[in-house]
């Protein structure tokens, strides 16, 4: 999978020429409401996408990785639904729509690339729904971290220990859990050891065996069912 990252993010960085910027965390890459125009491929870093609700608060809505797409929710009416904010250092290509389309039809794996990371989002979208609605509070946050490993692992990254570039309250925000109830599912969490805390601070994440941590998940999964009726 890293591998394959690699070799897609070469074909778009030959075939699309697209404008490169560095990014540093808090930097906003396009704001909710303006015209869509282009769409962004993230070649390093990690960066969130964040939405106002009805009553004007703050919704975070996705987290994305190495070889993501950003854009697509503009698409559909020609403006961004979302503010796209990097989470630490890193890379972002823009690409203007126009340009995209113009070497789809002469390169049919740009556009199969496209595809492909928009499958990725819409599957990636419907998971994260699902566990918000089906799994308790404990097992949200473990299929959190889960995920978040997986991704590292996708790109070729250590896994057994993650830095959260978000604070306890955002990923409540995120899992639909109040900040409280984060901070105890982590702890049942390492009392359970199946993550432990590198630091005092307790934002670097020690994942020894992601087997068990999917395990642990699975276990809650299992049980889901019982919550829908």
């Amino acid at each position: 999978m890293s591998r394959r990252i690699s070799d897609t993010l070469r074909l778009l960085g030959e075939q699309l020429d697209p404008k490169r910027r560095v990014v540093r965390a808090g930097d906003l890459i396009y704001r909710a409401g303006e015209a869509f125009d282009n769409l962004y491929i993230l070649n390093s870093g990690i960066c969130k996408m964040v939405s106002l609700t009805a009553d004007g608060r703050e919704q975070l809505v996705s987290l994305s990785f190495r070889g993501d797409w950003l854009g697509f929710d503009g698409l559909a009416d020609g403006h961004y639904g979302a503010d796209a904010i990097a989470m630490d250092t890193g890379e972002v290509w823009s690409v203007p729509y126009q340009t995209l389309l113009d070497v789809s039809k002469v390169c049919p794996e740009v556009l199969h690339a496209l595809h492909t990371s928009m499958s990725k989002a819409i599957a990636r979208d419907r998971d994260s729904l699902m566990s918000v609605c089906t799994l308790p509070a404990v097992a949200r946050v473990a299929d959190f971290l889960l995920n978040w490993a997986d991704s590292l692992a996708d790109r070729g990254m250590r896994t057994d220990q993650i830095t959260l570039r978000m604070t306890r309250a955002e990923i409540g925000n995120h899992l639909g859990m109040t900040l409280e109830s984060v901070s105890r599912a982590l702890s049942r969490l390492a009392r359970d050891q199946v993550i432990g805390f590198a630091t005092q601070g307790r934002r670097d994440v020690q994942i020894p065996d992601a087997g068990a941590l999917s395990a642990f998940v699975r276990r809650h999964l299992s049980a889901a069912p019982a919550l829908l009726q």
